[in-house]
């Protein structure tokens, strides 16, 4: 067990260390293995004496400890990477002082280091840090011939001092430059990223918004053509209900045939309410009257199922646009979905409204939550399928959720679910909220010049209520159909000059709001 915890630790360590290092690391520890080597090479093969090879073999020793100790700090703690590298800055820069220091003549090649170490550390770390160190590295190399001043040339000694700064400059500027290069192109990764995640929900929305069309079409032929004998056959049941007299096992079987004609008959009237393309009259109104008034109709059914409603509504919430008996039926479906899963145990039904920021709009909420047994996770992109139902054979339609979706879809809206198994569930209503403010400004259809106020035969969810808030209506920012005319050209949102000036960006034309 031990031994399975310490290589989970190793591997995450390791995945950490690969994430924090660069290519830039690979170079410097590079750098530091070759001057090591080097180093040794140098010492064996150079003209120098006993004691000076012993010095320098001392001093390289030194640097090679100290650099195992860095990379093993670097390897303990990689987050502190750059606090290491200054330290090692630190000892570097003492470390080349004290080469140009032993060898006290004006021709010693050790000065070199400090144009090295300028040059790494203007590249690491940028122009301003650069110049810290060439301004460092200047001193201290003043510092090392002010003991022999008689045998330098001033002018020789300002040539290798502006070398530090003419190594500074430049690379500063390009690792500036680099710098943000790199930042651009991870901008422009995590927009392309934004992008085809936008284009998959897009995918499959229209997938989705094709198979319910086809679906439609279907369940609403064989709607029509079933009504009818159903219809006959209610009627005539009726009937017989009415001479058979009380008692009889033939009366007990005409209930059983109006009961089931009449489940029939519902099953009917919600495949219609599905398939029909929905024509709803939206005005602006305070959400929480219907919602009331739909929770209302449950109080007495819940009484007698040991349920508890408590609805706590939101006071004073922005006028959104709504069709009142939709939404009324639209929360009363997902009412009598959470008594269904809370019976026969009972429990406990919470009805809300808030608003929530989400897609860049803000939108007024209507959630409803049980406290019964929850929904397992793998049936949650199931449950607003059309036909899908979890309760047995007789009990429901199937059809509940899957109206509540297409009442939301005509609301410009959605609706979201969060549930866990012995948790219960929650399932939240968002109708789109644009300020009566907004409704005099300029809408999109204007400003894109689409035309769709003059196509009665074309369809925008956006028009005609909600022209200045279209990205989460109708493009890619939104959950319902995606329909909205220019988010289907360029396939985002983001892009689109309409979205930019709502935004205060520079739009296509040049104008701002």
């Amino acid at each position: 067990m031990n031994f399975k915890l310490s290589e989970h630790f190793k591997g995450r360590h390791w995945s950490a260390l690969k994430e924090r290092l660069s290519i830039v690391d690979a170079v410097f520890f590079t750098l530091r293995v070759v001057t090591i080597l080097g180093g040794l090479a140098w010492l064996i093969l150079a003209p120098l004496s006993v004691d000076e090879t012993k010095a320098l073999l001392g001093a390289l020793s030194a640097f090679s400890l100290y650099s195992l100790i860095l990379y093993l700090l670097i390897w303990l703690r990689p987050w502190r990477i750059r606090q290491i590298y200054l330290l090692s800055l630190v000892l570097d820069i003492i470390f080349v002082f004290y080469l140009v220091n032993f060898q006290r003549r004006f021709d010693n090649s050790f000065f070199l280091g400090y144009y090295l170490l300028t040059a790494l550390h203007t590249f690491y770390f940028g122009l301003r840090f650069g110049l810290v160190v060439a301004s460092v590295a200047a001193v201290l190399y003043l510092i090392n011939v002010g003991g022999y001043p008689g045998h330098i040339h001033w002018t020789d000694l300002a040539l290798r001092v502006s070398f530090l700064y003419l190594i500074a400059i430049p690379l500063g500027l390009l690792s500036e430059k680099l710098r943000r290069d790199k930042e651009e192109i991870e901008k422009l990764n995590r927009q392309l990223a934004d992008s085809l995640e936008n284009l998959k929900k897009m995918q499959k929305k229209l997938i989705e918004a094709e198979k319910l069309s086809a679906l439609g079409r279907l369940t609403a032929d064989i709607a029509h053509e079933i009504r009818n004998p159903l219809a006959a056959l209610g009627g005539m049941a009726r009937r017989l209900n009415k001479r058979i007299p009380e008692g009889s096992r033939e009366k007990e079987y005409v209930k059983v045939i109006l009961s089931e004609a009449a489940r029939l008959e519902s099953i009917l009237r919600d495949i219609l309410i599905l398939s029909a393309e929905g024509h709803f009259e939206l005005k602006r109104g305070d959400i929480n009257q219907p919602v009331r008034e739909g929770v209302e109709f449950f109080c007495d059914i819940c009484s007698q199922e040991k349920i508890k409603i408590i609805e706590n509504y939101t006071a004073e919430l922005p006028r959104v646009y709504f069709d009142h008996d939709s939404v009324k039926q639209a929360v009363g479906n997902l009412i009598t979905n959470a008594i269904d899963a809370l019976m026969p145990q009972g429990g406990t039904i919470t009805v809300r409204t808030g608003t929530e920021f989400s897609n860049e709009i803000t939108w007024v909420t209507v959630s409803v939550s049980d406290t019964g047994p929850g929904i397992p996770e793998e049936e949650l992109e199931l449950i607003f399928e059309p036909f899908y139902s979890t309760k047995k054979i007789g009990i429901g339609t199937g059809l509940g959720l899957s109206i509540v979706r297409k009442i939301m879809e005509e609301h410009r809206g959605f609706v979201r679910v969060k549930s866990r198994l012995g948790e219960g569930s929650t399932f939240i209503l968002y109708f789109p909220y644009q300020s009566e403010e907004e409704d005099q400004k300029t809408p999109c259809w204007e400003y894109m010049k689409c035309g769709i106020e003059k196509d009665p035969s074309r369809r925008c969810p956006a028009y005609p209520y909600f022209g200045r808030i279209c990205w989460a209506i109708a493009g890619t920012l939104c959950e319902g159909r995606i329909m909205g005319t220019y988010a289907q050209k360029i396939h985002e949102c983001h892009h689109c000059p309409f979205y930019q000036l709502c935004h205060g960006e520079e739009g296509h034309s040049g104008q701002t709001f």
